[in-house]
């Protein structure tokens, strides 16, 4: 992809418009992931590796995975719903372009490629996880709301359903950044912005996880918890798992 469309893009990202405005915000997450997917795409073209430090590209990753604005936004609320996860959506999919780069197809996942991805591009991974948790944190909280404030009668099979499936993923989600700073490069300030997020967000997890996918991330984290090497990230795992077991 050319370095100036990149940069005529941020230019038009960087609008002072966007400061308080989620929707906006998501809006140029999802512009700044479709020209990352645009680089990806050409540099395995060219049978290279994407390098995250260009300046040009790590100013994408930066408005995908903007803390800053996030943070800066006022408490969720069910209306929100709907822009949390197209921004969620494009943090997701730019994580999996450069964690899964160069994967072999097939049923099971390409560890090889997995653990290179993960170790060059190591800083990169945590700064998207500590955003995708505590984005998906505030995107759990608005969909408490918006199922709170519905009617009786719209609360469909098919809401519900999907709601529950939400909820499960998440655990699912938790328990794999766990398991990713016990399998990391051995970086502990990267473990500990992932356990921090996780930690920050513990109270909005012990309410939104299905009693059934609590108690099985408790039974897990016996061990997990033990395993995660930097003692810091493994203070907050901690207080996460504290967390959990107050709610029940």
């Amino acid at each position: 992809m050319p370095i100036v469309r990149i940069l005529l893009i941020l230019l038009a990202l960087a609008s002072p418009a966007l400061a308080q405005d989620g929707a906006r915000h998501a809006a140029a997450a999802r512009e700044a992931a479709e020209s990352f997917r645009v680089y990806v795409e050409a540099v395995a073209k060219k049978g290279g590796r994407p390098d995250l430090t260009r300046p040009e590209i790590a100013l994408l990753l930066d408005r995908v995975f903007d803390l800053d604005a996030l943070n800066a936004l006022p408490p969720a609320r069910a209306s929100d719903l709907s822009w949390e996860l197209d921004w969620n959506d494009a943090a997701n999919a730019v994580n999996k372009l450069f964690t899964r780069y160069g994967s072999k197809p097939g049923p099971e996942p390409d560890l090889k490629a997995l653990q290179r991805n993960m170790t060059e591009y190591a800083d990169q991974y945590a700064k998207a996880m500590n955003f995708m948790i505590r984005g998906q944190a505030r995107q759990a909280v608005s969909s408490k709301l918006f199922m709170a404030e519905l009617a009786p009668e719209q609360r469909t099979r098919v809401r519900e359903k999907g709601f529950a499936g939400a909820r499960s993923s998440a655990a699912e989600f938790i328990l794999a950044a766990i398991c990713s700073m016990i399998e990391s490069s051995g970086k502990p300030a990267n473990d500990r912005l992932v356990a921090a997020a996780i930690r920050d967000t513990s109270e909005v997890w012990a309410g939104y996880f299905l009693p059934q996918d609590r108690a099985r991330v408790l039974a897990l984290l016996t061990d997990l918890q033990k395993r995660v090497p930097d003692e810091a990230a493994r203070i907050d795992v901690v207080a996460f798992t504290v967390a959990l077991r107050e709610s029940i």
